[in-house]
């Protein structure tokens, strides 16, 4: 037990070296580069930095070739299965085509390395076969699953952030079409206007956009956005501004109505969240509160008692 728990340590302290080893000579080239670069020797650093390029090329060459043998093992089986998933990373903002072959490699990598982990920790512990096996397959789901936490983490914080942001967008599409511009055009402005203030909305509007003036129908284009994003609320505005423009009446009066609707469930909502924090604070306060206050305020009392008891005589019998 001891012996294995040394060998342990001791190739914990070798791999923590080796990671200081290699991180300190990158921290005296960075040092040199910049003695280089006030001393004016240009050629050198020119040298240094198209070495650090071929080792950062030959790096992500490997993670290329790497990358799809990993993503094989935990593939979909079907269509459907792969196209469900790319939604996911879309919703998640993860677009890239590259997005649904990193992750599923991130799940086989993790599967494995829970698996080791496992493996190592039972050797050491000493454990018999089965536990380490149970172990080991418990460690490998959790590390499975953990791209599927954090990918669903990532979808619902950007839905909230875009149904936060909706509200402000469709008031600054109301002030847009009431001065005159067509509905495109303000959508166009609106997600170019909104980037530093709701830049995942305006991704989506500007997409949205991208493909209406490459040919695709604008309700249709507005139906895929709703469908990106996975938000109620925006599934119901492309409802209303379809509707609007299918009986011919006034788009901004639309939008105004729904800005104002989204405003009112907003505040509705905070409404509802504050009158469910008294119930919230029932458990810390059965749980931790009331306890230390009955420690402090009976505690004396039971000293007292107690003392008393001795003093008659009762703590002997």
């Amino acid at each position: 037990m001891e012996t294995n728990l040394l060998t342990l340590g001791i190739l914990i302290v070798v791999a923590v070296a080796l990671i200081a080893y290699s991180l300190l000579p990158r921290a005296r080239e960075e040092r040199d580069a910049v003695k280089r670069r006030l001393t004016g020797r240009r050629g050198l650093d020119e040298a240094a930095e198209i070495r650090k390029q071929a080792r950062a090329s030959a790096a992500d060459d490997l993670v290329r070739r790497a990358t799809p043998v990993l993503s094989k093992l935990v593939m979909p089986t079907t269509n459907q299965e792969q196209t469900h998933l790319r939604m996911k990373l879309a919703s998640a903002g993860y677009r890239q085509a590259s997005a649904q072959t990193l992750f599923l490699a991130s799940k086989s990598v993790l599967a494995l390395l829970g698996l080791v982990v496992a493996i190592v920790i039972g050797v050491t512990g000493n454990m018999r076969l089965p536990v380490i096996l149970g172990l080991a397959a418990f460690c490998a789901g959790v590390g499975m699953m953990l791209p599927d936490l954090w990918l669903s983490l990532a979808t619902s914080g950007r839905r909230t952030k875009i149904r936060f942001g909706l509200p402000d967008v469709l008031d600054l599409l109301v002030v847009s079409v009431e001065s005159g511009l067509a509905l495109d055009a303000a959508l166009k402005r609106v997600g170019d206007e909104m980037a530093a203030v709701h830049p995942e909305l305006s991704e989506e509007l500007r997409i949205a956009t991208m493909e209406a003036q490459m040919g695709l129908p604008r309700g249709e284009a507005l139906e895929n956005m709703a469908r990106r994003t996975g938000v109620d609320e925006v599934k119901s505005l492309v409802s209303v501004i379809a509707q609007a423009e299918k009986f011919g009446t006034s788009v901004a009066k639309a939008l105004r109505n729904q800005a104002e609707a989204l405003r009112t469930k907003r505040r509705q909502q905070a409404e509802e969240r504050a009158q469910k924090t008294a119930v919230k604070l029932m458990i810390p306060l059965v749980l931790f509160i009331f306890p230390a206050m009955f420690v402090v305020l009976g505690g004396p009392a039971v000293i007292n008692v107690i003392r008393q008891m001795k003093d008659t005589g009762f703590g002997g019998q």
